[in-house]
């Protein structure tokens, strides 16, 4: 899966989290996309089974969808905390950074770091 589609259904995830209710617009206010541009990415999304998407309606991660989700949260959270408390850099930063690592590392290096944060 790309960077930009883990992107979609880690905002999807987490506005689902937030208010159970995720919408188009609201995955492009969070993402500051288009609408058009949510649509493409959301029709990706339900070919490859991460979700389920009504016509003008609620967007639903699938079983498939939830577990990918979790993995991406998780390296999220963990990567963004060692960012913040061990390496010591500024929330914000650890924020921007930690998303950017969670589609690059390898499953050796996040477990190495999972286990230094745990």
């Amino acid at each position: 899966m790309t960077q930009s589609l883990e992107d979609y259904l880690e905002v999807i995830g987490n506005l689902a989290e937030e208010n159970n209710n995720p919408r188009v617009k609201d995955i492009a206010e969070r993402l500051s996309l288009t609408k058009p541009s949510v649509h493409v990415a959301l029709h990706t999304l339900e070919e490859r089974g991460m979700i389920q998407h009504e016509h003008y309606g609620a967007i639903t991660l699938t079983e498939q969808g939830k577990k990918v989700y979790k993995q991406i949260k998780e390296k999220h959270d963990i990567l963004t905390l060692f960012l913040e408390k061990i390496v010591g850099v500024d929330k914000e930063v650890a924020e921007k950074d930690g998303c950017a690592m969670e589609h690059i590392i390898s499953d050796e290096t996040f477990e190495k770091i999972k286990k230094m944060v745990k």
